[in-house]
């Protein structure tokens, strides 16, 4: 098959799927929480270095994602707070040491961690190899959070050959690479099954601002455009909505309060729950058990 991991089939071919809790369009609100390493290589820069000559440190890049963490999360966490929307962050586990406070503010907000490696490195898996960084990656969720990931988003969503079956020993059953559907798949591994979530690359602030470079507005208007062809298929079948979501962009002054109609289009919407990765999971898994 031309996709090794999820046997092809038509979306419009899939079986009928009930609603969770009466709604037909699940959102998932992934606010992507990075560790970039002041000594090494951006992995994403917004800022040419003269004669194009890359430099470590490399302060105006490194300050553009530190920025998100000083100023933009705590907007985004007090917007998500006062509309009581559940959100998840996808989040490098060297947070923990690098940003104690948005962790802990993260963690009393109640939201969900997907396990994002361990820092936001231009290329990933090299620590010691991609099994020790995975597992790191876990521990080190599980003992700030008390609570082990089981939903894991790669950095850049780049994986090895044999990423999946890493997960799965992980106790990962749920991964947001595979961004192949609407709906979840599940996942052919060697460890067992391994449900992929769906994830946005395209409603994402990171494609269209820092890698396509739109104008502002450019995301709420292809949201607009998503969750009105959503409104028509779910008489057909569910849909699931991620919004990927990055405290350096759509944190900035310029920009938030597009988060902010973008949350008020969704919440308008009759069709609409706000929702986790788990709880997507959960459903799926309940409504089309795996084999």
């Amino acid at each position: 098959m031309a996709n090794p991991r999820i046997p092809y089939r038509l979306s419009s071919e899939r079986p009928r799927l009930p609603p969770l809790e009466g709604k037909r369009i699940l959102v998932h609100l992934v606010v992507n929480v990075e560790h970039w390493q002041f000594d090494q290589p951006m992995p994403r820069t917004i800022i040419t270095p003269p004669h194009g000559r890359e430099t470590a440190p490399d302060v105006p890049n490194f300050s553009w994602a530190d920025y998100g963490m000083r100023a933009g999360l705590p907007r985004i966490i007090k917007l998500f707070q006062e509309r009581g929307l559940p959100a998840s962050t996808s989040f490098n586990a060297g947070v923990v040491d690098a940003y104690p406070q948005a962790s802990e503010a993260m963690l009393r907000a109640g939201w969900e961690f997907i396990g994002h490696g361990m820092h936001q490195k231009a290329s990933n898996h090299v620590e010691g190899g991609e099994a020790a960084v995975i597992g790191a990656a876990v521990e080190k969720i599980a003992r700030f959070t008390g609570k082990r990931p089981t939903g894991w988003l790669s950095p850049g969503l780049r994986e090895t050959v044999q990423t999946p079956e890493l997960l799965v020993r992980n106790g990962v059953d749920h991964v947001f690479d595979w961004v192949v559907d609407d709906l979840p798949s599940w996942m052919t591994t060697r460890e067992g099954p391994l449900l992929a979530v769906p994830y946005n690359v395209e409603i994402n602030d990171s494609i269209i601002y820092a890698v396509e470079k739109h104008a502002t507005g450019e995301m709420a208007r292809r949201l607009e455009a998503t969750l009105r062809l959503f409104e028509q298929e779910v008489a057909e079948n569910p849909r699931v909505l991620a919004i990927g979501l990055h405290p350096h962009l759509i944190g900035v002054p310029h920009r938030f309060h597009e988060l902010v109609a973008m949350l008020d289009l969704l919440q308008r919407s009759p069709d609409v729950i706000f929702t986790t990765g788990p709880a997507i999971r959960d459903w799926y898994a309940a409504a089309e058990p795996h084999g």
